[in-house]
């Protein structure tokens, strides 16, 4: 008998913890995102990031006897890839995070998958919005709404733009997993897509950093700033990429979705812990909304309660006979 599609079954507890570490180490970029802006402007901490990873990725595919694809097509697409997945969500989630909470940024992330479910509806063929999906994102987005708070409507302040940069890199990365669906047909390892989009939004935003930043006049950062950037690139990115495309082998992407949800607990938690920062309840309301969303999308939880109905009904039937 064939055994079922990853996405469907339920993880085991290695995949389970794996999605937990998964999840401390990009909810561990939050935090190291915040301690970068300290000495460092927007665009200096990013390419730092994506560039410091290319070269722990370039490292490891050496170890492992890999080499890099080559191709005027097949590297167009790895510039799109970091376009939308690292170079604009990295820059502007930082951006943002000059402003808000680290905590309040991850949240506002978890509303990626609101944002794929609406896109993949328009632009695939075989991801339609259901009932249940529909349903999914309104509640999403309605937690999204109670979070910005109401004063977006009349005073469109610093904190609010700044929200709305979090969002965009949502858009962004909700395009991103769109565009990446092409990789799996490249027969292009894992480990090589990886790699291959971290050198391309290297690429792009080094131009900008020196014109923006002119990192030559700026200070030496300090020993925190340095370990901070160490560990936006080589746990935030380079492991964090490791355990993803691991993890989208063997459990598939709708399991994978579960990790939005889970980043914004350890970037709220470190953000707490070490920060000093306070949530508002309207933060911790639509985050809950938010996880209720992605609860009715995935539609797993309606699934199991309609059987449970169903074997319930049967019983009683059976009863009445």
């Amino acid at each position: 008998m064939p055994s079922a599609p990853a996405a469907n079954r339920p993880m085991n507890g290695r995949e389970w913890a794996m999605l937990l570490a998964l999840a401390t180490v990009w909810g561990g970029s939050f935090f190291f995102n915040d301690i970068a802006l300290r000495e460092l402007p927007v665009f200096t901490v990013v390419e730092a990031r994506v560039a410091l990873a290319a070269v722990l990725l370039l490292g490891l595919m050496a170890l492992r006897g890999e080499r890099m694809p080559r191709g005027r097509r097949i590297w167009g697409a790895f510039f799109v890839m970091g376009l939308l997945n690292n170079a604009v969500p990295y820059s502007m989630i930082v951006a943002g995070q000059q402003q808000i909470a680290s905590g309040v940024a991850s949240i506002l992330n978890a509303s990626t998958p609101l944002f794929t479910v609406l896109f993949a509806h328009f632009l695939t063929r075989d991801e339609r919005m259901t009932r249940g999906r529909f349903a999914g994102v309104l509640i999403g987005f309605g937690g999204v709404a109670v979070m910005i708070g109401a004063d977006a409507l009349s005073n469109l302040g610093g904190q609010v733009l700044a929200q709305i940069l979090c969002l965009a890199a949502s858009v962004s990365y909700a395009l991103a997993g769109i565009y990446g669906r092409r990789f799996g047909a490249t027969g292009i390892s894992p480990m090589a897509t990886a790699t291959g989009q971290v050198i391309a939004s290297s690429l792009i935003l080094l131009p900008l950093m020196l014109v923006a930043d002119r990192p030559w006049t700026l200070p030496a950062p300090g020993g925190e700033t340095m370990l901070a950037l160490i560990g936006l690139a080589a746990i935030s990115t380079a492991l964090a990429y490791l355990v993803f495309f691991r993890l989208l082998a063997t459990v598939g992407a709708t399991n994978l979705l579960l990790v939005t949800f889970l980043v914004p607990v350890s970037a709220i938690l470190l953000g707490t812990l070490f920060l000093g920062e306070v949530l508002l309840v309207r933060h911790v309301a639509g985050m809950a909304l938010i996880g209720a969303g992605l609860v009715a999308i995935d539609g797993r939880c309606w699934r199991a309660l309609r059987k449970a109905a169903g074997r319930h009904g049967d019983a009683v039937s059976r009863r009445g006979l």
